[in-house]
């Protein structure tokens, strides 16, 4: 597969898994249960991901599975059956007496909740899977849901790492792409999340919403800069299939409203030298950190060179033991499945050995450097022999370099990072549909 179209089109284009999640089937789910009754791989660290799908708003370019039109007892009912989801996990072989590494609160919007919700769900969690141990427990947020008691009782909950959904600066900006805030909200949220003392703060900036421009971005980069947050993350926007704005082009032939890929990654491109400018390192090829110190990102780092993670929540992902599931994605049968008290699985797929060493190998890529000697140990392969002609192909075209050991990518392979993975996909998943 040839690098992306410099087009914005619809589909996938950010790379979270392999295989590709079209592939996964509700007849692998024997699979799944299986492994969930047998214990764990030794020394295999575990994580849990909350998924909480409440958001006061849908963005226009979200595809995630969110819900804005829930009422309080709605609310409530989730995070009844959330709790329990964990609850069954922790009597399983695959959980029970565990410690949890890692903790991610994701969303849609987790500062959506109550101080009272959020504290009556910690307390159901921490006694089912203690997680006050946990080395990062990370949490969304979207600056107009903070107050200055929820921001304090987050950090009182536990929370490490708390990351703050800024996207852009420009009011018209944000209220055009369908966000809930707007830009005075992110400075007032700002100065409560620095005065509660978090160990990290991170803030989320998307490349190439629609109506961005040079002056703009600019501007969006500087203000960033004076945050001074321990990390930042910037997504070049895609159009996956379920966004409003992919529907609109896929149906009534909208012209599709977004910058082409080159000029997103010139964004991002003069973020990461701006950023390098005072301080800052890459730490993959959409994040930029201050120091390493305060700069880690267990949570990902972890799920990107194979451990296990439990996902909860409707439509979250799990990888547990090496087998890749998913839970039901519509809303009644995940309330009901928890409620009967079963675990509300969709689909799975349980890679083969190469797959998975396929899987970690270009997760790794997109930290902007990979040591060959790490699979040669783990998996028991030579990646530069196995996957000569990808190599060849991405050092011609000026992508990576090779030398010794490690493959590095230049800063043009970093901004296409996700492009150059289908490479080394396995035929039958090159082309396919992602999701």
């Amino acid at each position: 597969m040839s690098l992306v179209a410099e087009k914005t089109e619809v589909g996938s284009y950010f790379i979270a898994n392999y295989p590709p999640f079209s592939f996964w089937r509700p007849e692998h789910l024997a699979e799944a249960r299986a492994v969930l009754e047998r214990p764990p791989r030794p020394g295999t660290p575990l994580g849990l991901y909350l998924h909480i799908p409440f958001c006061r708003k849908r963005c226009k370019f979200c595809y995630f599975r969110v819900y804005t039109d829930k009422a309080a007892r709605d609310v409530e009912t989730y995070l009844g059956v959330l709790a329990r989801e964990a609850e069954i996990y922790s009597g399983l072989p695959i959980a029970a007496g565990r410690v949890l590494d890692f903790v991610y609160f994701g969303g849609g919007t987790p500062s959506f909740l109550s101080v009272r919700q959020l504290e009556s769900l910690v307390q159901r969690l921490d006694a089912a899977m203690p997680w006050r141990n946990a080395q990062e427990v990370t949490f969304e947020c979207e600056p107009g849901t903070l107050s200055k008691p929820k921001v304090d009782a987050l950090r009182q909950l536990g929370v490490t790492r708390l990351s703050l959904g800024v996207e852009n600066f420009n009011d018209e900006i944000l209220e055009s792409n369908g966000r809930a805030h707007l830009s005075a909200e992110v400075f007032r949220a700002y100065d409560w999340i620095r005065a509660a003392g978090f160990p990290q703060v991170n803030i989320d900036l998307i490349a190439g919403m629609v109506g961005e421009t040079w002056d703009n971005w600019r501007d969006c980069v500087r203000k960033t800069i004076e945050l001074q947050p321990d990390s930042v993350t910037i997504y070049q926007m895609e159009l996956p299939f379920n966004t409003v704005y992919s529907e609109a082009i896929r149906h009534d032939g909208t012209p599709t409203p977004v910058a082409d890929w080159a000029t997103k990654r010139a964004w991002v491109g003069y973020a990461f030298s701006e950023l390098e400018a005072v301080g800052y390192r890459v730490s993959s090829a959409y994040t930029m950190v201050r120091d390493s110190e305060h700069g880690k990102f267990r949570y990902r780092d972890s799920l990107w060179h194979g451990s296990d993670m439990i996902g909860t929540g409707v439509a979250s992902f799990s990888h547990v033991s090496g087998v890749h599931y998913q839970n039901v994605d519509a809303w009644a049968d995940y309330i009901e499945r928890l409620e009967r008290g079963e675990l509300p699985l969709g689909r799975a797929l349980t890679p083969t050995p190469r797959q998975r060493l396929i899987r970690e190998l270009i997760l790794q890529l997109k930290l902007g450097e990979i040591d060959a000697a790490y699979f040669r140990t783990k998996f028991g392969s030579d990646i530069l022999e196995e996957f000569a002609p990808a190599w060849r192909k991405w050092q011609d075209e000026q992508m990576l370099t090779v030398s010794g050991n490690r493959v590095h990518l230049t800063r043009d392979g970093l901004l296409r990072a996700d492009g150059l993975l289908p490479e080394f996909f396995e035929a039958p998943h090159r082309g396919a549909r992602y999701t």
